[in-house]
């Protein structure tokens, strides 16, 4: 089962601290993308969210803990 997991974030510097974390924390492997996402109908670019995509190839990767892990850094799980 492999599952794609989206957490999303409110900047930069949390999804960076995010993604840093992920590996001692989780043990994930694979380094995870970060994707600029900019709010719909919104001109400012300080108006952005950011994804951090985790790849979870094994399916070991708890939704409930990964939501959790992402609201310290007020984010949050996408559902799929």
């Amino acid at each position: 089962m492999n599952a794609r997991h989206v957490l999303v974030l409110p900047d930069r510097d949390a999804a960076e601290e995010v993604a840093e974390e992920l590996a001692g924390r989780f043990g994930v492997a694979e380094q995870p993308q970060l994707v600029r996402d900019a709010l719909a109908g919104e001109d400012d670019a300080e108006a952005a969210q950011w994804l951090v995509v985790v790849e979870d190839p094994a399916g070991r990767l708890d939704s409930a803990t990964l939501d959790a892990f992402a609201a310290e850094f007020e984010g949050w799980l996408e559902a799929p």
